[in-house]
């Protein structure tokens, strides 16, 4: 750990020349012609040079070290938008700001044109991340909307929970190990009904950023993975709207410009449980669900030169009645308000301050008389300030500091009468220092620590709380990056959720109590990544992680003044291959992960019941032409685990004590469990397909969806019903439709 330090300082005081001698730099933004919205992880491609950058999730983008005072022809360019060629000119130890409008291509034309998506990356040190916009997830197969989190069961190391659930498991983690940022604001429940759909609407999402693994300094807070929503601005330009009906919800969405910024104000309303009942094994199921976002933005070079201010806000539901009087009501909701200033200075510097608070409330109330509610209420105020410093040599400096503090709430019993009430308030204070070395042609690296001053459960600064990460990249051929990563990841915050249970209906967060150190885990991943030609790419990442003081929810409790939790290990190691090949109109993206994940507690080694050893997807996409898209999902996965029954005895049931005759009273079968997940369930596969139909009459646009669920009807188990005997099977045969009208 002292080493890593000390090459940090070395790194942040190695001779660096600000501004080396007859060099420039070039920096801006990319936005949309229509609507001033930016365009993320556009391209910028110096053709004399032949080197470039993307732009950011902000379509931000900064080129240093360019030899200056001189003229270049500079190629900006973004899927389904007519590239711009521009001859700008460098002045020598000057930054040259420009900002670059994009117009969109017709949907009408026969042959949409697709500008190549790949310019040279030989010091990017990113490794497990995946850029998303939303434009590649709209063609692909719904089970009945466009859902972000279902869309991630594409890409290799991330397991879906089922047809029935969008929750997700990245390379053996468990769901409460994701991170999700909406904003730079932590969304603790980000599911609808009963986590079978994405609480956020795709509509107001910009673009999505999601980290897998060997993530770097800035993040933190969960051990397997981070996914950052970025949200649209609104139009800049004119006032519109959108509205859109399916077999689950209808929305709407509004945006248009407000003097110097825009806004943009959109509502989802579930309207019908039919759909639901098709998810749930056509069991009634009466959720009444919501959410609505609110963003400003407000951004004035006469007040704050080169700064932008945000307010947003965020808001969903789910209520779930019922009128048995055995069965239990459901509530779930989500409150976030947030604010953002980003600003950059007339260097090649610029800084973000982040102001958030997120509250999550969820509650069970039963009907019966002799149980008691379940509720769990949790508050995150945090704020934070990041900066990032490029030099002249292209190395760039990052830093930052974080406050967080929470409070959660919990009542619950459980099925021994056991009580947990629980209370709790703690504080986090985190600062990080980065340093990424990207001045050398070949070789780029990402050097950097997160130092955690205080924990939410209590106890002040000590070795256990310091985050060290390193990632590399070397460039060995033009076409061919071979990369590393390494890190610590802290996580203090955790859920008490029962992984035996087929469906978690009351996953409750409290912050890792005193008696439990916070969980750890130490990632190690390699991998390679080629660019054979512009049409096909290759990568290859195997990774192994390890978790130390996993915190498990504690099935022996018998008391109410039992742990609630106890401390485990887990592990988790595997290969994972990403392709993709684009000819013409149509693309094929194949993905397969093979993997091995074990918890071990009480000295008990297990596999969770999201392990899958094997995974195999398949997308292939079509362009057809005059608006028409059609796409095909191929899905397999090997059979989960679960814990088999070995047998039966029966069990007297004594309806007297003081009976002296036993011959007539009832026995009952009563259940012996095997060892816990020894057996595997069949294997998981089915295929989807899509059509898609873009067409403008007027000033109005038309989006036509089709989709089909299961087309072979496949029955994929999801469990057997343990008192029953009943076979439970996932989504059958399942044909949806969507249409979406935009002014």
């Amino acid at each position: 750990m002292k080493k890593l330090i000390l090459l940090l300082l070395l790194l942040l005081f190695l001779t660096n020349i600000e501004a080396q001698s007859g060099r420039g730099t070039l920096r801006g933004f990319i936005a949309d012609s229509t609507s001033g919205e930016s365009l993320p992880f556009g391209n910028v491609l110096i053709k004399e040079l032949n080197s470039g950058t993307s732009t950011d999730q902000r379509g931000y983008f900064i080129i240093t070290s360019i030899p200056g005072n001189k003229k270049y022809n500079i190629v900006f360019s973004y899927v389904g938008y007519k590239s711009k060629e521009l001859s700008i000119y460098i002045g020598a130890n000057k930054v040259t700001d420009i900002k670059i409008i994009l117009e969109p291509v017709s949907i009408q034309l026969n042959a949409i044109e697709k500008v190549a998506s790949k310019i040279p990356k030989e010091k990017s040190t990113d490794l497990s991340l995946q850029k998303i916009v939303m434009k590649d997830l709209e063609t692909l197969p719904k089970g009945v909307e466009v859902d972000i989190f279902r869309s991630l069961q594409y890409l290799p190391g991330v397991r879906s929970g089922g047809d029935v659930s969008a929750k997700y498991y990245v390379r053996g983690g468990a769901s409460n190990q994701n991170l999700v940022l909406l904003d730079n604001s932590t969304v603790y429940h980000p599911f609808h009904a009963f986590g079978i759909f994405s609480a956020i609407d795709p509509e107001i999402i910009n673009s999505i950023e999601f980290y897998k693994g060997g993530f770097t300094s800035e993040l933190s807070g969960r051990l397997s993975s981070v996914m950052k929503i970025n949200t649209k601005d609104g139009n800049r330009n004119q006032f519109g709207g959108k509205a859109s009906a399916s077999l689950l919800s209808t929305k709407a969405l509004v945006e248009g410009p407000i003097p110097n910024g825009s806004f943009l104000l959109s509502g989802r309303r579930s309207h019908s449980t039919g759909i639901l009942k098709k998810f749930m094994n056509n069991k009634n199921a009466p959720i009444d669900f919501y959410d609505i976002a609110l963003k400003l933005n407000y951004s004035d070079d006469e007040f704050m030169k080169d700064a932008k201010f945000t307010v947003h806000g965020f808001a969903s539901g789910d209520y779930l009645r019922n009128n048995s009087p055995v069965k239990e009501d459901f509530a779930w909701s989500n409150k976030i308000i947030g604010v953002n200033y980003f600003q950059i200075s007339d260097s090649p510097l610029f800084y973000q301050i982040d102001f958030s608070v997120s509250h999550f409330d969820g509650e069970l109330n039963p009907h019966g008389s002799n149980s008691k509610a379940r509720k769990n209420t949790l508050i995150d105020i945090s704020g934070k300030m990041d900066f990032n410093y490029v030099y002249g040599s292209k190395d760039e400096l990052d830093g930052g500091f974080k406050i967080t503090e929470i409070k959660t709430n919990l009542f619950l019993e459980n099925a021994r009468r056991a009580v947990t009430d629980i209370a709790t308030k703690g504080t986090n204070i985190s600062a990080y220092l980065k340093y990424k070395l990207l001045r050398f042609d070949k070789f780029g690296a990402d050097v950097g620590t997160r130092i955690n001053l205080t924990r939410l459960g209590g106890g002040g600064s000590d070795e256990q709380f310091i985050e060290p990460r390193v990632s590399m990249t070397y460039r060995i051929l033009p076409q061919i990056a071979i990369k590393a990563a390494w890190g610590i990841y802290q996580q203090d915050l955790v859920t008490l959720s029962d992984e035996n249970e087929i469906i978690n209906l009351f996953e409750p967060w409290i912050i890792t109590p005193l008696y439990l150190k916070p969980s750890n885990a130490i990632h190690y991943v390699a991998g390679i990544e080629s660019f054979f030609t512009p049409e096909l790419e290759l990568s290859i990442e195997g990774y192994y992680k390890r978790i130390l003081n996993l915190a498990l929810i504690n099935e022996k409790k018998f008391f109410s003044i039992d742990n609630d939790l106890v401390a485990g290990t887990g592990k988790s190691y595997g290969i994972e291959v990403l392709t993709r090949y684009t000819y013409s109109r149509a693309s094929l993206t194949a993905s397969y992960s093979l993997s091995n994940t074990t918890n071990e507690v009480y000295g008990i080694s297990y596999s969770p019941r999201y392990d899958a050893k094997h995974s195999l997807n398949m997308i292939l996409e079509v362009d057809l032409g005059y608006g028409f898209t059609a796409s095909t999902t191929w899905i397999y996965n090997s059979g989960q685990p679960f814990t088999q029954i070995s047998g039966y005895y029966e069990k007297l049931a004594i309806d007297d004590v003081f009976a002296q005759n036993y011959l007539f009273d009832s026995y009952l079968p009563f259940r012996i469990l095997a060892d816990k997940n020894m057996g595997r369930l069949p294997d998981y596969h089915r295929l989807d397909f899509n059509l898609s139909k873009k067409l403008q009459l007027g000033d109005f646009k038309f989006y036509l969806d089709f989709s089909i669920i299961n087309v072979y009807d496949r029955k994929n188990i999801f469990y057997f019903d343990r008192n029953t005997g009943e076979r439970v099977d996932m989504l059958r045969f399942l044909p949806t439709a969507t249409i979406k009208v935009e002014l």
